[in-house]
């Protein structure tokens, strides 16, 4: 059997650690920031070992070899090795507030300085900014999660459900999100239902979530969420869904659509 390999990338803060742990707990091998220049004799390491399943994260911390990684990659695609590459991302805002919160330097915080000139520091969205610039070329082709608005344990169930799919298989994505803390940076299409009967508004219903019978069953009786129903059912072929609805109407119909998809 030929080695399964998951490459992590992505912006520094937007949880590449919590995504590593998550394989770590489905049987991978992990290692976190290996160099690019070792990767090649690192995988023919794990090919000699007979390994399964290994995953690898590499961001800008190497950002001197990083421009050697797509090339690489490239080369073990030709090689055999089957590869899937995730790229975590943050909007701007979020990584900002998540330094703020830990205190920790960003890894582009430090520019390097000349020989006849020190060291000095740059912003941090200034860091953020040029890390999102050098890590262009390996987000395009992987699968980008979106980690701005999720908890860590989300994303541990999230890399486990997705990298459990068959690799050439279809991969739907349902996501229901709250429009006040803004639009999933990663979604392909956006169904927003907040023209339907909101259960919220229902004095009864108020301290419901949509997993609660009261709520669905407040939604099965309006002919409004039956006809958004119907018109979302034509779409189950696309990429990726997102519910999006105020209340916890939102959860039911994201609940209400899954099953559909095989």
């Amino acid at each position: 059997m030929s080695l399964e390999l998951v490459l992590i990338t992505g912006m520094s803060g937007s949880g590449k650690s919590v995504a590593l742990h998550a394989l770590e707990d489905a049987g991978f091998y992990c290692v976190d920031n290996l160099p690019p220049e070792l990767l090649a004799s690192f995988i023919a390491l794990q090919e000699q070992q007979q390994a399964r399943q290994v995953a690898i994260a590499i961001d800008v911390r190497s950002r001197v070899s990083l421009p050697l990684l797509p090339q690489q990659l490239l080369k073990l695609r030709q090689d055999g090795v089957q590869m899937r590459s995730l790229f975590l991302d943050s909007t701007t805002e979020a990584l900002v507030r998540r330094y703020s919160e830990t205190r920790r330097r960003h890894p582009l915080s430090r520019e390097q300085g000349h020989a006849d000139a020190p060291e000095q520091q740059r912003a941090l969205v200034q860091a953020i900014e040029l890390e999102r610039e050098l890590l262009s070329d390996l987000r395009e082709g992987a699968d980008v999660i979106d980690t701005s608005i999720i908890r860590p344990a989300q994303l541990q169930s999230y890399v486990k459900s997705l990298i459990a799919a068959p690799q050439r298989a279809l991969t739907l994505v349902f996501q229901s999100f709250a429009f006040k803390r803004g639009v999933p940076l990663d979604a392909d299409y956006v169904f927003d239902v907040r023209m339907l009967p909101n259960p919220h508004y229902e004095p009864e219903l108020r301290d419901l979530t949509g997993r609660d019978e009261g709520v669905i069953t407040f939604l099965q009786q309006q002919p409004e969420v039956d006809q958004m129903y119907s018109q979302i059912q034509q779409f189950l072929g696309l990429l990726a869904f997102r519910l999006g609805l105020k209340g916890g109407g939102v959860i039911e119909q994201s609940r209400r659509v899954q099953p559909e998809v095989k």
